[in-house]
């Protein structure tokens, strides 16, 4: 293995650590300093925090499953997802850079809330938005981790899709016969 590819083997596991910790510490504080459903405004009523613990999925999907149900599908799926994606991403070493970082993300904040469902039970949520026309579910850091990870995977598709393009109008110009007037 070259030096270039442990250097990039390193960064990205780097990215997944710092992802994991940034989401446990916050949840840890949360866990100690927050009281179940208090309400502490950050940025007036824009931006608040407030604990509560999530035993569903994403807003709290199949909270009300059987146990041993919501354990093999809240915990052993993404355990074998999670798996899957640490396989791909160092088994892929031709991946865009860019891919490479969101797959970190998605991975770094899947492992964050899979270790709360594992360990506490459930997952620590203690962030909320209100936009006044729309307003988020409570969040933590392992969340807004998945969603920078699938915001880059959008940009990155939405750019390729844009260089296919351009790529497709290039070559059929280039193809078209000229004409005279």
């Amino acid at each position: 293995m070259s030096t270039r590819n442990i250097k990039n083997q390193g960064l990205l596991i780097l990215i997944l650590f710092l992802n994991v910790v940034v989401d446990q510490v916050s949840k840890l504080i949360a866990r100690r300093e927050i009281d179940y459903y208090e309400h502490i405004p950050l940025i007036k009523n824009f931006f608040t925090l407030t604990k509560v613990e999530n035993t569903g999925a994403f807003l709290s999907l199949g909270d009300n499953m059987p146990y041993a149900l919501r354990l093999v599908i809240l915990s052993g799926l993404p355990i074998i997802v999670l798996g899957f994606g640490l396989y791909y991403l160092f088994s892929h070493k031709n991946l865009p850079k860019s891919m490479q970082i969101a797959i970190c993300f998605l991975i770094g904040g899947g492992i964050g809330n899979l270790y709360d469902r594992i360990v506490h039970g459930s997952v620590t949520d203690f962030m909320h938005m209100d936009f006044q026309i729309f307003q988020t579910g409570v969040f933590n850091f392992a969340d807004i981790s998945i969603m920078i990870g699938v915001g880059i995977l959008l940009v990155q598709s939405f750019r390729q899709n844009l260089k296919k393009d351009k790529k497709e109008e290039e070559e059929t110009i280039d193809a078209a016969p000229e004409q005279n007037s």
